[in-house]
C-alpha cells in the first residue's frame, strides 16, 4: 500500500525526497475523485456536488485541485492562490476531502497534463473526473477534451438551468455512445474509459462566476464576464 500525505503542510514539506508534490493519501485500488477549478470562490454547491458523487459513486475519497488559473478564463482580478486554497480547504472540510494546488507544484494548468501525471504517479487507483453539467457543455473547448476522456471516466453533476441541454453539446454528442445509464453509476470507476454518467439531485443555482461578481459589484469593480463555472 502506498499512502502520502497532503495536510495543511509547509512549504519544506511539499516535495518529497525524490523532488516530486506530496499528494493526498491513495492507495491502490481506491477510487478517487478528481474536481478542479480555481475555487474563486468556493461555495457550498462544490462541496454538496462532491458529496453526492461520493455518496452515488462510491468514492473513498475527492481530491480538489485549485488551480492557479484557468486557461479558458480572464484571470484578471483572481484572488491569489494562497487565499482560494485556503477558503478552499475551510469549506471543504470533511474526512474524505482533500483541498490541493498541487498544479502550482508541477508548473501545469491543463487537465490533460494533471490527470496523466496522477495515472502515472498513482498506479492501481481508480480516478473519476467529476464536473458540473455546465463544464459539459464547454468541455469541447478544452485542450486535448478528447484525450482526457480516454484518460479517465467522468461523472457530470446537475445543474440548476445547463442539465437541460448539457447532454446535447459538441462533447455531450460526441461522448453519448459512452454513457452509462445512471443506475449503474457506482460501476463507473471501474469502466474503461471513455466512460460518463449523469448524476440527477443537485439542482443548486450557487456559481462562483455570479459570486465572483457579487465580489466586485461590492468593491466597484466591473463584473466578471468569464464562462460560468461550478
Amino acid at each position: 500500500m502506498s499512502c502520502e500525505s497532503l495536510a495543511l503542510r509547509p512549504v519544506a514539506n511539499r516535495f518529497d525526497r525524490r523532488g516530486r508534490p506530496v499528494l493526498p493519501p491513495f492507495a491502490r485500488g481506491m477510487r478517487i475523485g478528481l474536481f478542479g477549478g480555481t475555487f474563486d470562490p468556493p461555495h457550498a454547491a462544490h462541496r454538496a456536488a462532491c458529496l453526492l458523487a461520493m455518496r452515488r459513486i462510491g468514492l473513498d475519497r475527492v481530491w480538489w485541485l485549485v488551480t492557479p488559473g484557468n486557461p479558458l478564463k480572464d484571470t484578471h482580478g483572481l484572488a491569489p492562490l494562497a487565499e482560494r486554497l485556503a477558503a478552499a480547504r475551510k469549506l471543504g472540510r470533511h474526512p474524505r476531502i482533500d483541498v490541493t494546488d498541487l498544479e502550482a507544484d508541477l508548473g501545469i494548468t491543463y487537465t490533460f497534463a494533471t490527470i496523466s501525471y496522477l495515472i502515472r504517479r498513482c498506479p492501481g487507483v481508480h480516478f473519476v473526473w467529476i464536473m458540473g453539467a455546465d463544464n459539459l457543455r464547454s468541455f469541447h473547448r478544452w485542450q486535448r477534451w478528447r484525450d482526457i476522456a480516454n484518460l479517465v471516466p467522468i461523472v457530470v453533476v446537475d445543474r440548476l438551468g445547463p442539465s437541460l441541454y448539457a447532454a446535447s453539446s459538441t462533447a455531450g454528442q460526441a461522448l453519448r455512445a459512452f454513457r452509462i445509464p445512471e443506475a449503474a453509476v457506482t460501476s463507473l470507476p471501474l469502466q474503461p474509459p471513455p466512460a460518463w454518467a449523469f448524476l440527477h439531485g443537485l439542482k443548486s443555482p450557487l456559481s462562483s462566476t455570479a459570486l465572483r461578481a457579487l465580489r466586485g459589484t461590492k468593491a466597484g469593480k466591473p463584473a466578471d464576464a468569464a464562462p460560468t463555472d461550478f
